[in-house]
Order: C-alpha cells, then sequence, then structure tokens
C-alpha cells in the first residue's frame, strides 16, 4: 500500500497532493455530518458545503505543496495561492449567500406549496440545495487541513 502512494506522488506530486486534501476533508465532513446529524450520509463525500471546506483544503494543500516543490518566487505557487484566495474567498460569499438564499426560498415555497399544491402540481417536492458555501469557521478549518496536509506528505 505504502508502494501505491509513493508512486502516485511521484506521478503528478501537485496534483496528488491537492486530490489528497480534497479525500480527507470529505472524509471528515461526512463523519462530523454523522456525528452531527447521528445518520450517515453518502453525498457528503462528494458534496458541497459543510465542515470542513474541501474546497479550501484542496487549494491551500495545493498551495503549500507548489511551495515547498517550486519555492516562493515560482509562477507555479503564485498561481496556486491567487487561485486559493478567490476559492476561499467565494466559498464565504456568493457561495454562501447563494445556499442562504436557498433556505430562505425553501421555506417559501413549502409554505406556498402547502396551500397551493392542488393548482401547482408541475412543481412536486422540489428544494434548492442549501449546502453550498462556507462559513468563516468551515473555510479556516479547511485551510488548516490543507496547510498541514501540504506540509507533512513528503515530497516524492
Amino acid at each position: 500500500m505504502l508502494a501505491f502512494f509513493k508512486t502516485l506522488y511521484q506521478w503528478n506530486y501537485l496534483l496528488s497532493i491537492a486530490l489528497t486534501g480534497w479525500f480527507v476533508a470529505q472524509v471528515l465532513k461526512t463523519i462530523i455530518n454523522f456525528i452531527l446529524i447521528g445518520k450517515f450520509d453518502l453525498e457528503r463525500m462528494w458534496g458541497a458545503g459543510g465542515m470542513p471546506s474541501a474546497h479550501s483544503a484542496t487549494v491551500c494543500s495545493l498551495a503549500v505543496g507548489a511551495f515547498r516543490l517550486h519555492g516562493s518566487q515560482s509562477p507555479i505557487f503564485a498561481l496556486a495561492m491567487v487561485v486559493a484566495v478567490i476559492v476561499m474567498y467565494d466559498a464565504m460569499g456568493v457561495r454562501r449567500e447563494a445556499g442562504e438564499q436557498a433556505k430562505i426560498l425553501n421555506h417559501l415555497l413549502t409554505n406556498w406549496m402547502d396551500a397551493e399544491a392542488k393548482h401547482t402540481p408541475i412543481l412536486g417536492d422540489k428544494k434548492l440545495k442549501e449546502m453550498v458555501g462556507h462559513t468563516p469557521f468551515e473555510v479556516l478549518a479547511g485551510a488548516i487541513l490543507g496547510i498541514i496536509i501540504g506540509a507533512f506528505i513528503p515530497i516524492a
């Protein structure tokens, strides 16, 4: 098994470390969701939103890996940092607001559908996805996780 990971990281270190950051965050998100909700939801393994931010873990592990592999003066590190900042800002901003709006719209639709269901059967039980963004704490937790992964996985 160790040989598999060594081969994987030798193949493309930066891609492998970013995927590791994503995978670890998604597994943790699934476990945390199970602990908080009390039921296993496999959708958390690939779904957006939740604790920790897999987006933040992915881009931060990539940025740290790029720093370690190419140094702070490299264009690859600069690109990874810019992408990381944009992704984390977007997760806390636009995507989080979209989730908050979805909560309100779902509430309004539920109330409306209870009263008007017989007149609008085409809408059925449609719901907007509410977990699409992150709180600043979820982004910070994902960023810390990504930094740890990027710092401690050896360069192959």
